[in-house]
């Protein structure tokens, strides 16, 4: 009898043990794969167990802590019981059937069954566990901080970049949403290259969009006063890089609106005009900064153009902050730009590409995979791969893709056709 009691008593603390066990892996499930925006939505209504969870989630390490302390915990017991029994009941060969046993329990219902009902409702799973896992977390938590302090301590003693390394798996995180929900169309497809445009300006440098000095226009400073009236009336843009002595000495930034407040104090006397003084001083960047750091410079100083220079000084091209802001939502053209015609679909599949059109536009217009890392033009990628400078007629192809050299301008390639290899012709 007292066998029988005893055998009773034991099955009974392993099964409340393995309960408990399924209890930590549904709850570890369920807080990791809860929706925050959710939780925070309904925590602004005054859900109380959805603002528990969004404590929860605001120390995850906590959580991470406690479920896997109380789980090891709970299965090393439930494993050393039944072990025990068994050994009793069979003798030696015990070990292996509580081996066995407790395996496919633990597998089966312990880990795989609790899982994926709480992956199924992470939410109301979340909602539901959140008041225990609270309290676990106090009554644990003197042993968590001690596990916390020995792991800190020894990670301390190797080198470290848990911050980069949390950043980059947001970025790839938050990547994989958008493409995820682009594919299951919850975001529709223009929406999904503004937001990785977004995540995409800690990535580029200036060099990789500035619009480079050869495509600069500027005025010179030594022209008449109103021949440089009419090249700002002509132009299309409202600030102009002003230079002096030889083109690259860039001296001042000419704004339109302040060579028109110039010319109504002088009664519209174009002759007595100082160019010099009415140009504001120019803003000089490093051609390796960020472009996301360039945004936030634009957004301190109020200013909407810098010079980028390269390490020894040298103009490089200027940048915009137009020109970041089309990095997020596309081409932005008002009343005054000359239409784009860099990138131009043929009727046969192919298309016919000016040489300096930069590699990201031309993935973005037609939703190609063109690499952009070796070279910021489509003429320039060429180049890199042929490892020569192509004459009109040569053809390449590479990346799955074909390119045929239509013109040249010295050693400039100014026109190329490409298309997908592949393709059959449109008819």
């Amino acid at each position: 009898m007292l066998i029988e009691t005893s055998l009773i008593i034991t099955l009974l603390a392993v099964f409340i043990l393995l309960l408990v066990s399924a209890f930590f892996s549904g709850s570890e499930t369920a807080l990791t794969a809860v929706s925050r925006a959710r939780m925070h939505a309904l925590e602004q209504e005054g859900n109380a167990r959805a603002r528990r969870v969004s404590r929860l989630l605001g120390k995850p390490e906590r959580i991470i802590g406690t479920v896997l302390l109380g789980n090891n915990l709970v299965n090393i017991l439930a494993s050393a019981l039944m072990t025990s029994l068994l050994i009793k009941l069979a003798g030696e060969a015990g070990v292996l059937y509580a081996t066995v046993i407790l395996t496919l329990i633990v597998v089966i219902f312990c880990e795989v069954l609790p899982k994926t009902y709480a992956i199924v409702s992470p939410d109301r799973f979340a909602m539901f566990v959140a008041p225990v896992m609270s309290v676990l977390i106090q009554v644990l938590r003197p042993f968590t901080a001690a596990i916390d302090f020995i792991v800190r301590n020894i990670l301390w003693l190797t080198p470290s970049h848990s911050d980069d390394d949390a950043n980059i798996l947001a970025a790839h995180e938050l990547r994989g949403t958008i493409e995820l929900s682009t594919r299951e169309g919850t975001v529709a497809k223009g929406e999904a290259q503004q937001l990785g445009g977004v995540l995409d300006l800690k990535e580029l440098e200036l060099d990789d969009i500035m619009v480079h000095r050869t495509e600069m226009e500027t005025i010179d400073a030594s022209e008449p006063p109103k021949t440089i009236v009419e090249d700002v009336l002509k132009s299309q843009y409202t600030r102009v890089p002003v230079w002096e002595g030889q083109p690259d000495n860039i001296v001042g930034i000419l704004h339109s609106k302040d060579l028109l407040s110039a010319l109504g104090r002088c009664n519209w006397d174009v002759d007595g005009l100082d160019i010099r003084k009415i140009a504001k001083d120019p803003w000089f960047v490093p051609d390796t900064t960020s472009v996301s750091d360039q945004l936030n410079a634009f957004q301190q100083r109020k200013v909407q153009l810098a010079l980028v220079v390269d390490e020894y000084g040298e103009v490089q091209g200027l940048i915009t902050l137009e020109d970041i802001l089309e990095e997020i939502v596309g081409q932005i053209a008002d009343e005054h730009d000359a239409g784009d015609n860099s990138i131009r679909p043929q009727s046969d599949g192919t298309v016919n590409v000016d040489g300096g059109v930069a590699v990201r536009d031309l993935n973005r217009e037609m939703d190609w995979d063109l690499p952009d890392e070796e070279a910021v033009t489509i003429a320039g990628l060429v180049i890199h791969e042929a490892q020569s400078i192509p004459e009109p007629g040569q053809a390449f192809t590479f990346y799955g893709y074909r390119f045929e050299i239509l013109r040249k301008s010295r050693n400039r390639l100014t026109a190329l056709r490409v298309k997908p290899v592949g393709e059959p012709p449109t008819t």
